[in-house]
């Protein structure tokens, strides 16, 4: 652990006491202590957080061996990328709550997809990438191979085709971050996001196959045996941003081992913390408290448990820098 502490951390001692706050800081300390104590940590991406720009923060905790391994949405995969590559094209609209149906369509009618207060621009970002996913989908594909979504999206950014496109500095950018250091990356539900409606588009017209890019199912037995690697001594952690998917696919992966598999020496999450704004109660699984998860044979009574029940864009980088000392 860090003994000197920076600015951002020595704020948040003295400030967060209370309420969502001191969880905030409690949470952060058992990320810290888990890999001290030689943990591996999960971290999920729900929501548009790569669109926020988590990648300020979240590649460095990648480079600093902070996170082992990253469950996101389709969405946040690609999202990532076209912030590197078409930053300047973004459109920010402050004034998004005002917005009439015809003043959408108007952004529309300008190849701009509204996430909340930012537009995505899609000549820039979606077809700017398009070209070398297709390039690297039918070169897998004419030599017989398939892959992982996020294997595909590693060998595009790792060729350097996008560098001459580059409009922010890339070391923030955490694709970039995952894929010089080759992290795992889980993305169930990755025919959600637009590459992934491209990739349908393709199939539809009979250029590419289904079957080139490595299904859900796969991911699932992918993660069975990173975890089945990885869960000795202190275990794996599980940090969740937001909830869906990215978060509920992944922690399933134990009970999926101990009850179908019959695997009874699978150890649970060795700590977990989500960072949520849903509401607990109305059978939302996103807004469930952690101690639900023990009734699902993910948690065990004793793994540290934490939520703090605010905003991922406003939390999730304070407790990485807590984390980061900084």
């Amino acid at each position: 652990m860090s003994t000197q502490r920076g600015p951002i951390s020595q704020f948040i001692e003295k400030n967060y006491l209370h309420f969502n706050a001191a969880s905030l800081v409690d949470a952060a300390k058992g990320y810290e202590t888990h890999l001290a104590e030689g943990g591996k940590m999960l971290v999920s991406l729900a929501g548009a957080m790569s669109t926020a720009e988590l990648g300020i923060s979240l590649a460095e905790m990648i480079r600093q061996d902070k996170v082992a391994i990253i469950s996101c949405t389709g969405a946040n995969l690609e999202e990532d990328v076209m912030n590197l590559v078409a930053h300047s094209h973004y459109k920010r609209v402050p004034n998004y709550r005002d917005l009439t149906p015809q003043d959408e369509w108007e952004l529309l009618e300008n190849h701009y997809n509204r996430v909340t207060d930012t537009c995505i621009p899609e000549e820039e970002a979606f077809r700017r990438l398009q070209t070398h996913l297709e390039k690297v989908w039918k070169d897998a594909e004419a030599a017989g191979e398939r892959y992982f979504p996020h294997e595909f999206l590693y060998k595009v950014v790792l060729s350097g085709v996008l560098e001459e496109h580059y409009e922010i500095d890339p070391k923030n950018s955490w694709i970039l971050a995952a894929a010089e250091r080759n992290i795992p990356i889980i993305v169930p539900g990755w025919e959600d996001s637009t590459t992934g409606n491209i990739f349908a588009s393709y199939v539809i017209k009979g250029e590419l196959k289904a079957s080139t890019v490595k299904s859900g199912i796969e991911y699932m037995i992918y993660l069975t045996e990173w975890y089945r690697a990885n869960s000795g001594g202190k275990g794996v952690g599980f940090f969740q941003i937001g909830g869906g998917i990215a978060g509920d696919f992944p922690i399933c992966v134990v009970p999926m081992m101990y009850q179908d598999l019959e695997w009874h020496d699978v150890p649970f999450w060795s700590y977990f913390c989500q960072i949520s704004d849903s509401t607990t109660s109305y059978g939302s699984y996103s807004g469930a408290v952690p101690n639900e998860k023990i009734t699902w044979g993910k948690l065990d009574t004793q793994s540290p448990k934490f939520i703090v029940e605010s905003d991922a864009t406003i939390v999730a980088p304070l407790i990485f820098a807590w984390v980061l000392g900084q």
